[in-house]
């Protein structure tokens, strides 16, 4: 590992919480009530300062001391960790098999659908027929 990625730059840091919290820059833009390219500065910058910090820390959902905190090598490991075929934690293991075949399942959703806009159909030929039949009273 270089002396480049053990940096702490904390506007990467930024990006990667915002991007694994599903936001974009222009979102966290309008919570901060700045300019998607003042975020894209921000993220640029390897030093933010400490208001700024708990600012954007509060609209990310997360403590500021988590953005300093933060690595992709400890996320990771969380959720390697966590996953329940890992070795470490080998609590029961739940396997999660399924007990119908999917494509049945689809087959039987669309034939469902199918007779629903039949019916549909029907009822509006019923109610056009009707319509007609009172036209030409």
């Amino acid at each position: 590992m270089t002396t480049a990625t053990k940096t702490n730059h904390i506007g990467r840091k930024i990006s990667r919480i915002r991007e694994l919290r599903g936001m974009k820059q222009e979102t966290l833009a309008e919570s901060l009530k700045i300019s998607q390219q003042a975020v894209s500065k921000i993220e640029q910058s390897p030093e933010i300062e400490d208001d700024k910090l708990e600012e954007i820390a509060k609209v990310l959902g997360v403590s500021s001391e988590a953005i300093k905190n933060y690595s992709d090598e400890a996320v990771f490991n969380n959720i390697q960790n966590n996953y329940d075929g890992s070795v470490i934690n080998s609590g029961p293991a739940i396997n999660h098999h399924c007990t119908f075949n999917p494509l049945d399942k689809f087959l039987e959703v669309h034939e469902e659908n199918k007779k629903l806009y039949e019916r549909l159909l029907k009822a509006e030929q019923d109610k056009i027929e009707y319509l007609e039949k009172l036209l030409n009273k």
